[in-house]
């Protein structure tokens, strides 16, 4: 997670705290009546009497793009989310004008009810736990615009209701595959208050509607969609777009694993760079011996209270938390073995 906070508000913590926390869960959590409701009423409304053929063969298209992923040059990633303006195809790959769908995991509509079965009410959970880590470490931190890039059915959406309940005036969501947007719409049947959703089919869509001035979201999130990237070139892209959506909080969320961790620290490095590079630009323009006022720059929230190295780079360790979750009703009716 990146954000744009004052330094004074950062803490600094022990190396003792840290890891104390790194240890730490914060006990099963319990999905929502309300979402578990939602989605046994979905899954009766999409009754398939192979859902549990469907969700193994989610699973397994999962397993595929990630030995995929694992197979990307490293020393090519480095390059890039260091220092990008030395890739000699910059000019091509940041104009990126493919919807994430296009360069990565598409879903039809059987997979669609397979992961709301198997695999929503888990995101949901990883979701409320880093919103509500973002809440406790900026407790004057109220988000009133949002962005929920991969909204997929809306995981991250229940997870911000939960966690802020009155303080979303309007959430924009991208979302490329028709059929995770209709799951979504249908999820959301029926609950109270909502504000109002506009859907886009790709951050292009979303940036030729807003107006300059509406271009800034409190908080932007993207979880486990980069992941589903195969570019690393495009993930840089995409990230670079939404943090220029950003005004406030920039979220990443990607599963705990080793690969999950990397992509974390490649953006994480790559955010860092480009404020770092944007500012020091800044105190060498000066008009009338005043410099010119640009965006600050890029202070982490968390994992790391600092934005400095990861000290977990070229060790055996990675980066990430333990969240345990009591499995709903469809996750132990579709559970499968494989």
């Amino acid at each position: 997670m990146a954000s744009l906070i004052p330094e004074t508000t950062q803490k600094i913590l022990t190396h003792e705290a840290l890891r104390s926390a790194a240890k730490q869960s914060t006990g099963c959590l319990v999905v929502p009546v309300r979402l578990r409701r939602a989605i046994k009423k979905y899954l009766r409304e999409e009754a398939d009497p192979y859902m549990k053929r469907k969700v193994l063969s989610l699973s397994q298209s999962f397993s595929v793009i990630k030995d995929v992923h694992l197979h990307l040059a490293s020393s090519t990633s480095k390059e890039l989310v260091e220092d990008p303006l030395k890739s000699l195809e910059r000019s091509k790959r940041w104009k990126i004008k493919s919807s994430y769908g296009d360069i990565g995991f598409k879903y039809s509509d059987d997979q669609t009810v397979a992961y709301v079965a198997s695999r929503m009410p888990a995101v949901y959970s990883a979701c409320y736990r880093v919103l509500s880590e973002v809440r406790r470490r900026l407790p004057d931190f109220s988000p009133a615009k949002v962005l929920d890039f991969g909204a997929g059915t809306g995981s991250a959406f229940w997870a911000l209701r939960e966690v802020w309940p009155k303080s979303i005036e309007k959430i924009n969501i991208v979302e490329p595959s028709q059929s995770m947007q209709r799951a979504g719409r249908s999820l959301i049947q029926g609950l109270k208050n909502l504000p109002p959703i506009h859907s886009y089919s790709n951050i292009q869509a979303l940036a030729k509607d807003l107006k300059k001035s509406e271009r800034g979201h409190n908080l932007v999130i993207a979880s486990y969609v980069l992941g589903e990237i195969p570019s690393v070139k495009d993930r840089i892209t995409i990230v670079r777009q939404l943090w220029d959506l950003t005004q406030d909080v920039l979220v990443l969320v990607e599963p705990g694993t080793p690969h999950g961790s990397k992509i974390i620290s490649q953006m994480r490095s790559h955010i860092l760079w480009m404020e770092k590079r944007k500012c020091r630009k800044s105190h060498e323009k000066e008009t009338s011996k005043e410099i010119v006022a640009v965006k600050a720059g890029a202070f982490i929230v968390a994992p790391c209270p600092h934005d400095g190295p990861c000290p977990l780079e070229n060790t055996d360790k990675y980066c990430h938390f333990v969240q345990r979750l009591q499995r709903t009703s469809s996750q132990r009716t579709h559970k499968v073995h494989h």
